[in-house]
């Protein structure tokens, strides 16, 4: 969503604001200024640590989801190749707009979609914010 030449994380409080709960990324996301903004709505960021960092308590339901990330991974997997939405050559914002939603209507309709298989108690682990 951002161009190659851009932090990825400078346009992330834009895209979550009015977002309540967690936020799971990747390494690339790690940024105090960063979790800091976005605890100030609400909004804890939750990601793997690097090398030399160090440890941070995670509660167990927020350390199985982040060992998930490889689902996320192969959902976007899925979009940019079976229903090929990473197609960088759109002549305008709406055609890029329309091949985008095409895109996910399209995956929604796929009859066999990764899941997590979460129980309801789980669910509701992933709604309480310490």
């Amino acid at each position: 969503m951002t161009p190659g030449n851009t932090d990825d994380r400078k346009p992330v409080p834009r895209w979550v604001k009015g977002l309540t709960g967690k936020l799971f990324g990747d390494r690339g996301y790690l940024s105090q200024k960063l979790v800091e903004a976005l605890l100030e709505q609400d909004l804890q960021l939750i990601t793997k640590r690097r090398k030399g960092m160090k440890n941070q308590l995670l509660p167990l339901a927020d350390k199985r989801l982040l060992r998930q990330r490889a689902l996320i991974e192969t959902i976007n997997d899925q979009l940019n190749n079976i229903s090929q939405i990473e197609h960088t050559r759109h002549r305008s914002v709406i055609n890029w707009m329309v091949n985008l939603l095409a895109g996910l209507v399209a995956y929604t309709h796929q009859p066999k979609k990764p899941s997590l298989n979460l129980s309801q108690n789980q669910l509701k682990l992933l709604n309480y914010v310490a």
